[in-house]
């Protein structure tokens, strides 16, 4: 595929995402047409410098490469203060930039730091992930888990440029590439019709994390998050369909630790209860909430939940961030491609489709 530029503008500032095989290669020279940063700083994990450290290294002669420890149990405040030493100790200063390499937990911890560090440090993303690509890149969100639940300290802090290379997606684990396929089917499911009908045409192909559709699914995926965080950049109201099947979902994670379930996993048994309330009031039709299911499970097996326990998943819905005035902002699928966001969900309901879709009572 040729390269694709999409623009995100929003109130906190203008950036690009640029999406096209072999771009990671370029990211110096794409970091020096646009004045980015006089000093730079890696920040990337063990597995990730492994596999993609030695272009990235050519490509930014002279960068720092800071790693920390993979996995989303590690993304919290504790390892955020390793970073915070390590830039003290290089003498990093307000034109330093941070570069992320890696998935959403890397893109989310360093954009924290850059966010923070100084009152705000320069900050670029090179997503090597397929749920990265799509979704975790793009927006601006950025923040760390406490033990309470996932990403209660954050703040939004756009990047200057996000650079998605599709090749990177080749050397993901079959788990990592579907917990990805599963945040596409967010944006079909909430978003796009036509997105969703692709994918249920195209699944077989799709599954092959080397296949030549991903590029163009990625950029799609990337205007579609563009064009609403564009509209809505602080989530007060278009944005917050994004967080389909996410609340849930991150009390899933929260109540397993961060060690059992990928994000997309979680999301993905999310976006079944959130559907399965919306056919208990009548929102979406039965057989809509079928083909959402169907497609999810043939991208591949979830973790099991049925021996997660309902209160305890209720109970950590209630600590969810999305939480506002004491209610729960809970986004309930209307149609294919469409979503929307209510305020009046009861216990008894959440309780119902939990136990439907398999929790443990």
């Amino acid at each position: 595929m040729h390269p694709v530029r999409i623009d995100v503008t929003t109130a906190s500032g203008a950036y690009a995402v640029l999406v096209g095989p072999g771009l990671a290669s370029q990211i110096g020279s794409l970091l020096d047409e646009r004045r980015i940063g006089r000093r730079r700083f890696v920040v990337t994990n063990p597995l990730v410098w492994r596999l993609h450290g030695e272009p990235i290294a050519a490509a930014l002669p002279g960068a720092e490469v800071i790693q920390i420890p993979d996995g989303e149990r590690h993304k919290h405040l504790q390892t955020v203060g390793r970073v915070y030493d390590l830039l003290v100790k290089a003498q990093a200063d307000r034109g330093s930039v941070i570069v992320t390499v890696g998935g959403g937990v890397i893109g989310d911890l360093a954009g924290f730091v850059a966010a923070t560090f100084m009152r705000g440090i320069g900050l670029v993303h090179v997503p090597t992930t397929l749920l990265a690509q799509v979704d975790a890149s793009i927006g601006g969100k950025v923040g760390v888990n406490l033990a309470a639940g996932k990403n209660l300290v954050g703040a939004f802090y756009p990047p200057l440029l996000v650079v998605a290379d599709p090749r990177f997606l080749g050397t993901l684990p079959r788990r990592e590439f579907r917990a990805g396929m599963y945040e596409v089917v967010k944006y079909g499911m909430a978003c796009s019709e036509t997105l969703f009908t692709r994918l249920q045409r195209d699944r077989r192909s799709l599954r092959d994390a080397a296949s030549e559709t991903l590029g163009p699914l990625v950029a799609e995926c990337g205007s579609i998050k563009a064009a609403i965080v564009s509209a809505d950049e602080r989530e007060s109201g278009l944005r917050r369909v994004l967080n389909f099947g996410h609340t849930a979902g991150h009390a899933i994670e929260s109540v397993t630790g961060y060690r059992r379930f990928r994000h997309g996993e979680a999301v993905a048994w999310g976006m079944l209860v959130a559907a399965d309330v919306a056919v208990a009031r009548a929102l979406l039709a039965d057989d809509e909430r079928a083909q959402l299911s169907t497609l999810i499970m043939q991208l591949g097996p979830l973790p099991q939940v049925t021996d997660l326990a309902i209160g305890d998943i209720l109970d950590a819905m209630q600590r969810d961030k999305k939480v506002t005035d004491g209610a729960l902002h809970f986004v309930l699928p209307t149609g294919i491609g469409r979503a929307s966001v209510v305020t009046d969900v009861r216990v008894e309901e959440l309780t119902a489709a939990l136990r439907r879709v398999g929790f443990r009572a």
